[in-house]
């Protein structure tokens, strides 16, 4: 399917892959992985067309479609979902009309022997195989089990993309990419705004409907599910493992001792040549032997090894205050926006030490929750307590804007550690992607994934007793995963996960709270114990159960019931317009201060600019307002999301 022969990517001296070849095979499904920067996006970039490189070729047949997912692209907001997915099939009507054309070639023709006829049966073949796999005649429900398969509700279809979140517009644009049914399938991070059961529907889609297949993800119990083959990106080269991630973490360690081993024994041959050219360098009788050395030491080819692995670091905790024994208890509790009810009868407690995990669907109230613990939400009904003593650490992505933009990464972190911890903090920042000159970088010059791993550090080095973790692994590598787990695990106070990565949730949680149908049920054991739970009785089929029990119940008064639901209903709408208007506004001022933020940059950039101070002011005071402008957006977008769930 694609050919790389002699792969090289260069960006300003700095050799990103160095003379890469590898194949990628029909039905082929691999996991790239690496260490974040080890260029895994921009290999899917190169493959989609969309970056060329330094030197090298990659070859695609002719006939060979190819379908790309980023982690982030501009998204057009000016259809309803249905009519958004329905542009993956502006080409199926035209697939049809060459398919009739090709036919009729074939039935005029007679020389059957040939290469020619043979290759036209080919292209028909391929052309029917692929108009059938985008569900020929019958698209329309091919398009709708997509959709319901990443989480919308048929209520969804017809309702405008620009009342959902930028997570659940990416969601459409996926199912516009599968929907296309290319011949190779290139999806960077395509779980980052799913949940469990979207993810789910996914791992079975690219196992039994997909072709080619080859993707980026942290998430290592998807790319465990869905592929077969692993290709390790390292310091410039490439290490193709035939076979599924997990089996290739064990090879890769055999791999890696090998290599540390090797480049070992030539540092040590490389000192005592040195150490004999240093010691003979001007005596006459050892000038040849000293040349000799010389010429070794020019000749030989540097073996390379990668920092070292960060799951070798054991990130400790500092000592939790002890709490009571109960930390949160909950009795009934319930809370509505308006006649909207988000969930009720939450009746819960968990005990000093729990680490456990708040799972669901978007827009079920899981962050709702998450708010009423922290304090941030009062207005709700019914009991919640926390214990005695209790120190809350609260990390979400909005926590990146609280640091100070000033200070550099390493004093960020030295002004939190204590103690013994404070001789670590270097060992422990480039566990977490900030090695070497990274630690000197102002807070100001990162970028908003490396200001939400930083701010993760911070919480994980103050004195807290309870923690609430908001989908923590977003922009966190593998092995970045593995260190934040085992201190979690270690960690001798309670936690609380909201997350869909299974891997991560696998082995850390002992209690998964599942939200759904305005409820919160509690489920003792792992969360794969909850998902094969899942598996044997549906959620689907548990959501329908619930409605239908509801319906019963309610029938005496279902007159008044309706009349309810009509009037909250019209309240509801009147508040999704309200909350729409502000998204609207807040997108267009967060436009207008980033072309302004843009405009001051250029004049900084001139001698005059970076001589006047008060661009400089200008330029703080502007990018503290677009921060400002993009939480009050963030705000309403949940709000917005959290409406629409309760209007569908």
């Amino acid at each position: 399917m694609i050919s790389v022969e002699g792969l090289t990517v260069e960006f300003g001296g700095f050799t990103l892959f160095d003379d890469v070849s590898f194949v990628v095979n029909k039905k082929d499904r691999i996991a790239l992985v690496g260490k974040n920067g080890a260029g895994k996006s921009t290999m899917l970039k190169i493959f989609a067309g969309l970056q060329s490189p330094t030197s090298g070729t990659v070859s695609v047949p002719k006939e060979t479609t190819i379908g790309y997912l980023p982690q982030q692209m501009k998204l057009a907001d000016t259809q309803t979902v249905r009519e958004e997915a329905e542009h993956a099939f502006e080409h199926i009507h035209e697939i049809e009309k060459e398919i009739e054309r090709l036919n009729l070639q074939l039935a005029e023709r007679t020389d059957y022997e040939t290469e020619s006829y043979q290759n036209l049966i080919d292209r028909v073949a391929h052309l029917t195989e692929h108009f059938q796999m985008m569900g020929g005649n019958n698209y329309h429900a091919e398009l709708e089990r997509t959709l319901i398969g990443l989480g919308f509700s048929r209520e969804d279809f017809d309702r405008p993309t620009s009342e959902f979140s930028g997570g659940w517009r990416m969601r459409i644009e996926l199912a516009k990419l599968l929907l296309r049914k290319p011949d190779v399938l290139l999806l960077d991070e395509p779980t980052n705004h799913l949940d469990i059961e979207s993810i789910q529907w996914l791992e079975n889609f690219i196992a039994t409907r997909a072709n080619a297949v080859i993707l980026v993800s942290h998430d290592r119990a998807f790319i465990d599910n869905t592929t077969f083959r692993t290709v390790e990106i390292e310091l410039g080269k490439i290490y193709d493992y035939k076979v599924k991630y997990s089996e290739y973490v064990e090879l890769r360690k055999d791999r890696r001792e090998q290599q540390l081993r090797a480049f070992e024994n030539q540092q040590k041959k490389l000192a005592d040549t040195e150490a004999f050219i240093e010691r003979f360098r001007y005596k006459a009788t050892k000038s040849v032997q000293v040349q000799s050395r010389i010429k070794q030491l020019e000749k030989v080819e540097r073996i390379e090894v990668d920092e070292v692995d960060t799951a070798m670091l054991s990130l400790k905790f500092p000592p939790a205050p002890r709490s009571g024994s109960y930390p949160v208890i909950a009795e009934d509790v319930a809370k509505r926006y308006g006649d909207h009810l988000i969930f009720e009868h939450a009746t819960f407690t968990i005990n000093r030490g729990d680490k456990v995990a708040f799972v669901g669907k978007n827009g079920e109230g899981k962050s709702t929750l998450v708010k009423c613990i922290m304090g941030e939400i009062t207005d709700f009904t019914g009991k919640l307590q926390l214990g005695h003593n209790v120190k809350i650490g609260y990390f979400a992505q909005n926590q990146a804007q609280l640091l100070d933009e000033n200070m550099t990464v390493f004093d960020t972190i030295d002004y939190v550690a204590q103690g013994d911890i404070r001789l670590k903090i270097r060992d422990i920042l480039g566990a977490f992607m900030f090695g070497g000159e990274a630690s000197d970088k102002k807070v100001k010059v990162l970028s908003g994934g490396e200001k939400t791993r930083l701010a993760m550090i911070r919480l994980l080095l103050e004195p807290v007793n309870l923690l609430i973790l908001d989908e923590p692994t977003n922009h966190l590598d593998m092995r970045s995963k593995d260190v934040l787990k085992d201190a979690l695990k270690e960690f001798d106070g309670t936690v609380i996960v909201v997350s869909h990565d299974r891997e991560f949730l696998d082995g850390l949680v002992d209690k998964v709270y599942e939200f759904g149908n305005k409820r919160v049920i509690e489920h003792l054991g792992g969360i794969y114990d909850f998902l094969e739970h899942k598996k044997m009785d549906s959620l689907r089929e548990l959501e329908r159960s619930t409605q239908a029990t509801a319906s019963m119940e309610g029938t005496a008064s279902e007159p008044t019931q309706n009349k309810l639901s009509y009037e909250a209903r019209k309240e509801q709408s009147k508040a999704i317009k309200k909350v729409e208007k502000a998204i609207a506004e807040s997108e267009r001022k967060i436009t207008e201060l980033e072309n302004s933020i843009s405009a001051v940059e250029a004049r900084l950039a001139t001698p005059e600019g970076a001589a006047d101070v008060s661009l400089y002011t200008e330029y703080s005071e502007l990018k503290k307002n677009l921060s400002d402008t993009m939480d009050l957006w963030t705000e309403q977008t949940l709000e917005l999301e959290e409406l629409n769930a309760a209007n569908s």
